[in-house]
């Protein structure tokens, strides 16, 4: 009697053992990146991986909110989202260094090694499309890649925004353009008005030169009511081969409609 007491015991806390693994898996995880920040990511499913990249000041989890990610795992992909370093749930250094030199991007390519992944897609959206632009460069294993809400203004590494946006979160008053953006970061106390001003001052641009050497499948998609970054269609002809596709919604909603998902579904498959 006492040994199936026993046996009981230690089945029941290998059950909870394993179940709280699980939970962390679920919950998310975290990696060490190449200089020591800790990115926080979630990975879910076991098919073909895809890496969900978010926009400025935004989360993985934001991807939740759309139609996208849970059509994605239906479909049979494993979906990786992650916080980029500076927001959410990772690391927010306050270097200089810890932004320049396609910071970002390496995260995304170490996760990527970190999870053993050969081959996967990602899809970008907005200053996500900005980051998963310079993998088109730097990575290889790049299979497919999606970019939405992004045109053509991006690729000038003296994009007047940009500049504005950076000083703006410094404290600069005199660049009204960019108003919209900076209440709402000051709107929110959780967000780390220093680490995006950083964000913003080494966020990379990738040159029509580089553009034009690449030979993987990409798809640029923008809402019908999106005016935001640049010339979609220019940036069409600046990438060999690539397709241009409209949905409907403004630059803030395009990425969680049903035709957005439908979309990149179809161009991944």
């Amino acid at each position: 009697m006492k040994k199936s007491i026993i046996i009981l015991n230690i089945l029941a806390l290998w059950l909870l053992v394993g179940y709280n693994s699980y939970s962390q898996q679920v919950a998310g995880n975290y990696y060490t990146s190449f200089d020591g920040t800790k990115i926080h990511y979630e990975v879910k499913g076991d098919g073909f991986p895809v890496i969900l990249v978010h926009g400025f000041s935004g989360t993985g989890e934001g991807w939740k909110k759309g139609q996208l990610y849970p059509d994605l795992l239906k479909a049979g992909y494993q979906v990786i989202i992650l916080d980029q370093r500076g927001n959410g749930l990772s690391d927010k250094p306050h270097t200089d260094a810890a932004y320049a030199n396609d910071a970002e991007a390496k995260d995304i390519m170490e996760l990527a090694g970190s999870l053993k992944l050969k081959k996967y897609d990602v899809v970008g959206y907005s200053r996500g499309s900005i980051i998963a632009s310079r993998l088109l460069v730097l990575d290889k294993r790049i299979q497919k890649l999606v970019m939405g809400g992004m045109g053509d203004a991006y690729t000038n590494p003296e994009w007047p925004r940009r500049i504005h946006a950076y000083k703006a979160l410094m404290g600069d008053t005199t660049f009204h353009d960019v108003d919209g953006m900076i209440n709402y970061i000051h709107s929110n106390p959780a967000f780390d008005v220093t680490a995006l001003a950083l964000q913003q001052k080494y966020q990379p641009s990738t040159s029509p030169q580089e553009l034009a050497k690449v030979k993987i499948p990409v798809m640029i998609i923008c809402g019908t009511d999106d005016h935001d970054n640049g010339s979609e269609t220019a940036l069409n002809k600046l990438i060999p081969g690539s397709k241009l596709n409209y949905v409907p919604g403004d630059h803030n909603s395009a990425s969680r409609t049903i035709q957005f998902s439908t979309a990149v579904l179809a161009f991944l498959k």
